[in-house]
């Protein structure tokens, strides 16, 4: 199934085909980096809306139905540019920031029925949106990289299946960094 998150109607549709749901995972991200002075509103737009309402968009859409069947799990993929920001990115660190702040409001009002609701913020991870950085910052990123490398997607998606899990039951409104050491 195939929907534009970012359009209300459309994060609904998809939540409606996909069924019953235990799990939402919210990965949708896209950047448009430039200086603030220079950014055009729509870059803003686009980033806002693609990372963040996005994720309020389908959540909304699922939460009835796992507050029903009182069971669940949320997990929203963030970023470490949402919690220690970067040049150049004002508008997907403000988006990144606020899936932080929105998940954690979602735990807590979830939590009375038993869903879960966590963030995963990767650090650099080999993807399109690093292969087009160049050479000289994909060099700083990993020379502040305690671990010395690049994320995989598997790294990512291992934490977002430990989150989904019975084994992270006790967990929720928790932000998980998965950065090689980056972010501490």
């Amino acid at each position: 199934m195939q929907a534009d998150v970012a359009a209300p109607e459309d994060a609904k549709r998809l939540v409606e085909e996909a069924g019953d749901l235990d799990v939402l995972v919210n990965n949708a991200g896209l950047t448009r980096d430039g200086l603030l002075a220079r950014m055009p509103d729509e870059d803003w737009r686009d980033v806002i809306e693609t990372n963040l309402s996005s994720v309020f968009y389908t959540c909304r859409a699922v939460t009835r139905s796992m507050m029903k069947k009182r069971a669940g799990s949320i997990v929203n993929v963030s970023s470490i540019v949402g919690l220690h920001g970067n040049w150049g990115q004002t508008n997907y660190g403000a988006s990144k920031a606020g899936i932080v702040g929105f998940t954690k409001s979602l735990a807590r009002e979830l939590g009375s029925r038993n869903v879960r609701a966590n963030v995963v913020a990767p650090g650099y991870v080999n993807t399109r949106l690093t292969d087009v950085l160049p050479e000289e910052a994909k060099d700083a990123m990993l020379a502040n990289t305690p671990l010395g490398r690049l994320g995989d997607p598997e790294d990512i998606a291992g934490a977002v299946r430990f989150l989904c899990s019975d084994e992270a039951s006790f967990i929720t409104g928790e932000v998980l960094l998965v950065d090689g050491g980056l972010g501490m």
